[in-house]
């Protein structure tokens, strides 16, 4: 089995196969292609181990006015077995049945069924709402807007990627300050663990602040954060990562609390910095001494983010609790918009 990278795997699948296949069964079909949904290879991010399931011949075709059923048995019934020696046809972590993994769906179910909006909320006019960005984790947004699109024959998942791009600029100051909010709280309890001789304790929180920390920097760079597994991968890859990364590092390979306080207090600093390099107040130094003691606490950024909010209904969201993401890390709950919601007050 070849070793080539899942999205030109899916973008020669549907190059030489699926794309010649609909235009000799189903000529003139108006669609769109994309590798988009789940599995590593969205991200580019897939390796040898990523082969170990729910990887290979996958593809999202996207059609309009009800034809998914019908396209989805016409590509059942001519795909071929395999094809560069990858089996067309296999099950999943999700579906026990063989079958083949060209995903068929118009458009806005195909990213509802992603993201927990309504489809209606996603493809016409009307806004979509402040809960539906509470509940929306960036791993889902990303399962629409990450992977690419290979063919764009009606133009309505482009639109729709074009939604989801970024937050709101209002809900995104909601969301920062709330992880500003989160860093605040715990700060200094880095070194105030570390001073009572609790070395361990004090690198689980600061653990804490760095995961925090590299959401952060995703939402000042207007970008969606993955998942745990990519989530510090993809926080170096930003602009500026590289310098993050390094102080993160420090922060979890310290031995002794007072160099872990002082990596966390540099990695917060820097963000800070980002802070203002994009556009939105911030404070220089962002740290302060906490009290008498000898730790590092925060300055008062997540209420410089609250008087950024104009829109009145963003400002009336209790100020540092944040989004589904933010209030769980619970795996069960993120991949359930029902869950979501319910968390964030739907």
């Amino acid at each position: 089995m070849s070793s080539v990278p899942g999205l030109e795997l899916s973008r020669a699948y549907y190059e030489e196969v699926v794309a010649p296949l609909l235009q000799r069964h189903a000529a003139g079909l108006e669609h769109a292609a994309a590798r988009l949904g789940s599995g590593s290879d969205v991200l580019g991010f897939d390796d040898a181990q990523s082969r170990d399931h729910d990887w290979g011949l996958r593809l999202t075709l996207l059609v309009e006015g009800g034809a998914a059923g019908e396209v989805d048995a016409l590509l059942e019934r001519e795909l071929p077995r395999l094809w560069r020696d990858h089996p067309a046809r296999f099950a999943t972590t999700w579906d026990p049945v063989v079958r083949q993994r060209v995903q068929v769906a118009s458009a806005a179910d195909f990213a509802s069924s992603r993201v927990g909006i309504a489809p209606e909320r996603l493809s016409g006019d009307a806004p979509i709402e402040i809960i539906d960005w509470l509940q929306l984790t960036g791993q889902a947004a990303l399962e629409v807007t990450a992977g690419p699109v290979l063919h764009d024959g009606t133009g309505a998942i482009t639109a729709i990627r074009d939604r989801l791009a970024r937050y709101p600029e209002d809900i995104r100051r909601y969301a920062i300050g709330a992880d500003w909010t989160r860093i605040g709280q715990e700060l200094q309890d880095v070194g105030r663990a570390g001073l009572r001789g609790d070395e361990d304790g004090s690198s689980v929180i600061a653990a804490r602040h760095v995961r925090t920390l590299f959401h952060l920097a995703h939402l000042l760079h207007r970008r969606w954060a993955p998942y745990g597994k990519w989530l510090a991968r993809s926080a170096a890859a930003l602009p500026g990562g590289g310098a993050l990364r390094i102080a993160a590092l420090e922060a979890l390979q310290a031995r002794d609390w007072r160099s872990r306080q002082a990596a966390i207090a540099d990695a917060a600093e820097l963000v800070a910095e980002l802070q203002g390099q994009v556009g939105l107040p911030t404070l220089d130094p962002a740290t302060e001494p906490f009290f008498e003691r000898p730790h590092v606490g925060l300055r008062g950024l997540p209420e410089l983010l609250q008087e950024e909010i104009s829109d009145p209904a963003v400002r009336a969201l209790s100020p540092g609790i944040g989004t589904a993401e933010q209030i769980s890390d619970h795996v069960s709950v993120l991949v359930d918009p029902e869950l979501r919601r319910r968390l964030v007050g739907g």
